[in-house]
């Protein structure tokens, strides 16, 4: 994983970068990393006219479940690259999982904005946002 160095965390990674890799180790935890009024970008925003902004910690936690469990468990965030400063960060990886019966296998970009130590706000990208929209309408949800 690539970041910019920080002196003195043992790392030599950025303290947002540290956050961010523990973050898409678990992505159940994300409630841990994010400020109370944080807001996420879902990756289907501009195909999926009924997307919207979540907004606040609890929309954003409830997203992450979701998600998951459209998964039936299966999502794996396979991270490649992590790059962070005091105020941004990006996330490259691979996302993968199952839909229902149908694999899914794509390149993410996560863009992150930081205040304080924690996530503020959340841009979700994926390679084919048309695909990713339409295996969520249709997966059946384990909630």
């Amino acid at each position: 994983m690539n970041s910019t160095p920080i002196a003195g965390n043992g790392t030599g990674m950025h303290p947002n970068a540290l956050l961010l890799r523990e973050l898409y180790a678990d992505l159940a935890r994300i409630g841990e990393f994010v400020h109370e009024d944080v807001v996420l970008h879902p990756a289907i925003r501009d195909v999926d006219p009924t997307s919207r902004d979540q907004v606040g910690r609890a929309a954003v936690v409830e997203w992450e479940r979701e998600l998951l469990a459209a998964t039936g468990g299966t999502l794996v965030m396979n991270v490649q690259d992590i790059t962070a400063n005091d105020h941004f960060g990006t996330v490259l990886g691979r996302l993968e999982g199952r839909f229902g019966d149908t694999p899914f296998a794509q390149a993410f970009c996560g863009v992150w904005r930081f205040e304080d130590g924690k996530a503020t706000e959340h841009w979700e990208n994926i390679y084919t946002p048309n695909l990713l929209a339409s295996l969520t309408q249709v997966a059946p949800s384990n909630a």
